[in-house]
């Protein structure tokens, strides 16, 4: 299927020839990022930053496919579903060049660590080393459907405590990026995580990333250590109310949907 990509700027769209140089530049910002650093902030705070990763025109030109309607397989109206104020849209395959990179690139370091995060909890590491071979574990669980998406928000938005769990198969953590500017093309709309522990209060951390900034959080839950080893910390994650603009994020979820 031949897709009207529209005038989108050349670090989204995916020709041949800088598909592969995009893909290569993907591979060493994400190769760059200290993972023991980030494994270590995962264990501790229970999600981690990375700092600017993507660029002020990459950022752009991944807002600029909202409105190109052939990337998407559905666009989700929050309020309907009482989710929150806002919509989102889940990208269809095959994924725009960028998302892709990310994607698959982002899954070859999050892989370790989500095996020692099963270890802990269960003393299994499930999770293959790349994205294809994780992917036919979801197609023959019967989850074949994209689940990376772009959410917009306006003034007045916000998004309701949650977890991205579309089947029986999920990968324990995703990957968050701000693609709008903090304080200038919106206020609030703080990047929001409730953290619930046994047999005491909840833990709720507000996070104020900047535009082109990577927040990697955990999709159910992690594991924390206690007295008698680690136990399950479920974790929810949302959006806090804008108080003016708009503000656009991608989300990059590794497991599919039903």
């Amino acid at each position: 299927m031949t897709r009207n990509w529209g005038p989108v700027p050349d670090s989204v769209r995916a020709r041949p020839g800088l598909q592969r140089a995009m893909d290569n530049d993907i591979a060493d910002r994400l190769a760059a990022q200290d993972w023991r650093l980030i494994a270590a902030q995962i264990e501790t705070a229970g999600h981690a930053r990375t700092g600017m990763l993507l660029s002020a025109r990459e950022c752009a030109g991944l807002i600029a496919l909202y409105d190109q309607a052939d990337c998407f397989r559905s666009t989700i109206d929050m309020a309907r579903y009482r989710f929150g104020e806002g919509q989102y849209r889940y990208f269809n395959y095959p994924l725009p060049g960028l998302v892709a990179a990310l994607r698959r690139d982002l899954y070859r370091h999050l892989a370790p660590i989500a095996n020692d995060m099963a270890v802990k909890l269960s003393g299994e590491a499930p999770y293959p080393p790349d994205l294809e071979a994780f992917g036919k574990i979801c197609r023959d669980a019967g989850q074949t459907k994209g689940t990376p998406l772009l959410l917009r928000y306006e003034a007045g938005g916000y998004n309701r405590l949650h977890q991205d769990l579309y089947g029986a198969v999920h990968f324990p953590l995703q990957a968050v990026f701000l693609l709008s500017r903090r304080e200038t093309d919106f206020t609030g709309g703080e990047f929001l995580l409730l953290e619930q522990q046994p047999r005491a209060q909840s833990i709720g951390q507000a996070i104020t990333p900047e535009q082109g900034e990577m927040l990697i959080i955990p999709v159910r839950e992690r594991p924390v250590q206690g007295k008698r080893g680690y136990y399950r910390a479920p974790v929810r994650h949302g959006v806090s109310r804008l108080h003016t603009g708009r503000r656009y994020t991608l989300g990059l979820i590794f497991h599919d949907a039903e």
